[in-house]
């Protein structure tokens, strides 16, 4: 699929999102607790911890204000007009303020280190989570998925995680706390004034909550326009040779202008929301100061309220730091939002259905006694079989691998509604070479990735040695089948590591062999550093003939019954083909090898060659007989008819 027709379903898919304002509601407060239960179930005791040192940070705040009262109306006004003060209580107090004022710096220290500690350890556990869970979906997941979207989920998504938890949780708590205290201290020191407060309270309430609700809607837009321009700008690198050779410089700008436009757009429209947020609460609590200013004077000079100077400088004090925590809030409101809409998304991926499995026969290593009775044994002795427990009476049976693959009827379609192949039926014996011919879209990659169960089908049957494969466990069936596919996919790692990812226990011997029977190893030695030589980017630094030479190596250290080779010589020139048929030819020798090729000449030793038309089997047979039916196929080898 396009980037762009994932594009536009992934933007329908949101914008139904955004019209269920009220089931975002509820997901987001299911995010919310599920996120939380990430950070508790881990750290419970360092978030007492945390909560204990946010509050006595505080109060240590808080004193500054409160001490106001005190100092002015307890030990300054008093000194005023003496002759010989005494200003040993003073130093005593202010001595005990500095000592609260110590105790606000080592635990502001302290809960932020141990924030930084917790916020990491929790993006280290949710990646953890994430790539698992990854590593168990099934293959249509990718197809409908870009890797860019994907990618996003690692970065941006994380990183708005990583913000939330080490910034924007710690600094809303913080000013939770704060206005708790403040508001206390208020009331202490004047009820009357109090009332005022309550009031611009509710005014700040009402007003953060309308700017912060389309705030945070934009947020949440931002975020899925910005996994949509880091999935384009992916594929257009990947695809860079494929842009520059078709001139679609011009189109690629095209079209991410309009990705970007639609960035632009939600990030202005958040960022407008955002940054109207602080002015506005911050000329409230101007307000707010002025009023209490006029108030408390009349009330002072009236004589209601016991308002002293001491009271007044506190309490005007305490107005500006009231107003303070609500533009932390408000603040820290985006962080949150965006961070809770990223964690939808990875909680999205966490809870994507897994590849289902319902195979139960295994493969293990086997031997044959003098009778020929196959028995299970632990040691690898070159043979397998299929252990095929039976429910019925409880026995087991043993089935040797040999290679026998046979379609009975089978139908399938990746969607329901579009039918790839119809009543398809086809063998191949233990050993045999059997070849896919037909156009694009004529099903021929399709049978492959049924084989395998990249892919289950709807009606028919497909059998491994005489077991329906859905029977058979994926692992261990994908055990038994090697795969070199026309596009190579190379790992960072040395050659020796590359090759070996066919098989992990493999000894380097194996791995030189491996090499040997693929034809490699004539390259690689001529490499600086032979098989340690480092690869990276997918093996750029190797030729498309050499990275195939180790795709073919991979397979052939895994030594596998079955082997499917999916056009892997069309992306090559001829005189590199001669080179790699020969190591595949040496892979293919006593497997039973489905073949996809659009070089007919590659073919040409199959035991069957499979000529499809629409999903359909139109001829069968060896290239002999295919040439005497002068039908497709000679029409196709002889250069009459070419493939699409």
């Amino acid at each position: 699929m396009r980037f762009t027709e994932k594009y536009m379903n992934h933007r329908s898919k949101e914008a139904e999102t955004m019209n269920k304002k009220k089931k975002v509601d509820q997901n987001t407060i299911k995010t919310a607790k599920r996120l939380l239960k990430y950070i508790t179930e881990t750290y419970k005791l360092r978030l007492i911890l945390v909560f204990v040192c946010i509050f006595l940070s505080a109060v240590a705040s808080i004193s500054v204000s409160l001490s106001l009262k005190y100092l002015l109306d307890d030990y300054i006004i008093p000194l005023i007009g003496q002759t010989a003060p005494n200003y040993a209580e003073l130093y005593k107090a202010m001595a005990v303020l500095g000592c609260i004022f110590a105790v606000g710096v080592i635990a502001t220290f302290i809960y932020s280190r141990m924030m930084v500690f917790i916020g990491q350890g929790v993006l280290k556990r949710i990646r953890d989570d994430m790539f698992e869970h990854m590593q168990t979906l099934p293959i249509r997941y990718f197809d409908q998925n870009t890797n860019g979207s994907i990618m996003s989920l690692y970065t941006n998504d994380t990183d708005t995680l990583r913000q939330m938890i080490s910034q924007a949780i710690p600094q809303g708590l913080m000013a939770l706390f704060t206005i708790i205290v403040t508001f206390i201290s208020m009331l202490m020191l004047s009820p009357l004034l109090t009332i005022l407060a309550v009031a611009v309270i509710f005014i700040m309430l009402a007003v953060t909550g309308k700017i912060g609700a389309n705030s945070g809607k934009y947020f949440i837009k931002q975020q899925v326009s910005l996994a949509d321009v880091t999935g384009f700008v992916e594929e257009r690198m990947n695809g860079q040779r494929v842009v520059k050779v078709f001139n679609h410089e011009a189109k690629s700008e095209q079209e991410f202008d309009r990705l970007n436009e639609a960035l632009f757009e939600s990030s202005a429209s958040a960022n407008k929301y955002a940054n109207m947020m602080g002015p506005v609460i911050g000329n409230i609590g101007n307000l707010q100061f002025v009023l209490t200013a006029v108030l408390g004077g009349l009330l002072s000079v009236a004589g209601v309220g016991g308002i002293t100077l001491g009271v007044m400088a506190s309490y005007l004090q305490f107005t500006k730091s009231f107003t303070q925590p609500f533009m932390q809030v408000a603040q820290q409101f985006n962080a949150i939002v965006m961070a809770l809409a990223g964690a939808e998304r990875i909680f999205n991926l966490i809870d994507e259905k897994p590849e289902e499995d319902e195979g139960y026969v295994e493969l293990v290593n086997a031997k044959k006694d003098a009778q020929g009775n196959i028995t299970e044994c632990k040691e690898r002795t070159g043979m397998w079989a299929w252990k095929h427990p039976h429910s019925a009476d409880g026995s087991v049976t043993y089935t040797e691998l040999t290679g026998d693959v046979r379609f009975e009827d089978v139908t399938f379609g990746y969607n329901p509604d579009k039918v790839i192949l119809k009543d398809i039926s086809l063998f191949a014996k233990p050993g045999q070479k059997l070849a896919f011919v037909g156009s694009t879209g004529a099903g021929k990659t399709t049978i492959t990735n049924l084989i395998n169960r990249f892919y289950d089908i709807q009606e028919g049957k497909i059998r491994y040695d005489g077991i329906n494969i859905t029977k058979i466990k994926k692992d261990d069936l994908r055990h038994s089948l090697g795969i070199v596919l026309q596009d190579t996919h190379l790992f960072t790692g040395t050659i020796r590591e590359n090759i070996r990812y066919g098989k992990l226990d493999a000894t380097d011997e194996e791995v030189y062999e491996a090499a040997r029977l693929a034809h490699a190893d004539q390259f690689i030695k001529m490499l600086p550093k032979g098989y340690d030589t480092m690869l990276s980017g997918d093996g750029e630094e190797l030729s498309q003939g050499q990275r195939q030479l180790l795709s073919i190596a991979r397979a052939a250290v895994a030594n596998p019954p079955v082997l499917i080779l999916d056009e892997a010589t069309s992306s090559i020139d001829t005189r590199t083909e001669s080179i790699v048929q020969k190591g595949m030819d040496n892979l293919m020798k006593g497997r039973t090898v489905f073949v996809i090729a659009h070089r007919l000449s590659t073919i040409r030793n199959s035991d069957a060659i499979i000529v499809l038309d629409h999903g359909k089997i139109i001829e069968r047979g060896d290239h002999e007989d295919l040439i005497k039916l002068k039908g497709t196929y000679y029409q196709l080898y002889t250069g009459k008819l070419e493939l699409s």
